[in-house]
């Protein structure tokens, strides 16, 4: 009986210590990445205040400049931190599909163009037309509105508004993971309908917006920026490959107000991804959509 229950006694003494070994590595564990966070939240900051810094500095917004570097691997105690600032503006807004709640049939033309570059559906735009204009009219070919979405396994509405991230496209119709990342390096989602900066935009983009660029003559001007970025809308009108191209100086700019930051952080073994979608405008930029895992 005395040795049963030392035995017992030893296997819950192993039990127990064993036990406060994991809770003590699952509160560091806790604490690591509480930390990460903090620092993955202060690289917002940082590139608030290096946006900031820059809309007074200059006019313009092209490739090059001091806030497109990428951060380095910054260390820190037990850990390091990195991040990267790009610009949104340069990509094609797909909420531009929709303006005032209605269809917007030159936008809608520019993204099948897009698309078609792509080697993707051009009836896609239709879909997500109608998965964001207020009415119930479907658009042909390709478009959905609730009639289609009801009737799925799982049924849901249409969205009937602006989109807010670029994950909301696996919900319409046609879009699969394949598309959305296809499109993924061409197109942003932003709150307001703004120019393109000619500085940044891919040139399967320039050449969705000019009808007459083709995706050739395209690149060459992109080529041609990166040793002379564009001063203006007018030096970049000028520097299109032929004269009298068609083209919407509104739809254009050197400007970004715009941009998407990515930070790493790493405490330990806890690592954290911070992302944001900044709007610099003439005060300190505004955080309008955050992630962090």
């Amino acid at each position: 009986m005395v040795l049963l229950i030392v035995a017992l006694a030893t296997v819950l003494a192993t039990y127990l210590a064993q036990q406060q070994q994991l809770w003590q590595r699952q509160v560091e564990s806790q604490f690591d990445r509480a930390q990460a966070r903090r620092l993955g939240i202060a690289g917002i900051d940082w590139a608030r205040a290096v946006l900031s810094d820059d809309a007074r500095a200059n006019s313009t917004d092209y490739d090059g400049e001091m806030w497109t570097l990428r951060l380095p691997a910054m260390p820190v105690d037990n850990g390091d931190v990195t991040g990267v600032i790009e610009d949104r503006q340069g990509l094609f807004n797909l909420n531009n599909l929709v303006r005032n709640g209605l269809s917007s049939a030159p936008d809608i033309a520019q993204f099948q163009r897009l698309l078609n570059l792509l080697g993707l559906p051009g009836e896609l735009a239709f879909a997500l037309a109608d998965w964001m204009d207020i009415d119930s009219e479907v658009q042909y070919p390709g478009g959905a509105e609730d009639g289609y979405y009801l009737s799925l396994p799982q049924p849901y509405r249409t969205a009937n508004r602006p989109m807010v991230e670029l994950g909301e496209l696996s919900r319409v119709k046609g879009f699969d993971e394949y598309s959305i990342e296809r499109l993924r390096p061409f197109v942003s989602v932003l709150p307001l309908s703004l120019p393109i900066n000619v500085n940044f935009a891919p040139a399967e983009v320039l050449s969705a917006m000019i009808p007459d660029l083709s995706l050739s003559e395209a690149l060459v001007l992109v080529q041609q920026r990166r040793g002379k970025p564009f001063n203006d809308v007018a030096d970049f009108r000028q520097r299109l490959p032929r004269a009298g191209m068609q083209m919407n100086d509104m739809d254009f700019s050197v400007t970004t107000e715009f941009f998407w930051v990515t930070g790493r952080a790493r405490i330990n073994n806890s690592q954290v991804t911070t992302q944001a979608l900044l709007q610099r405008t003439v005060a300190w930029p505004t955080v309008i959509w955050q992630s962090i895992q």
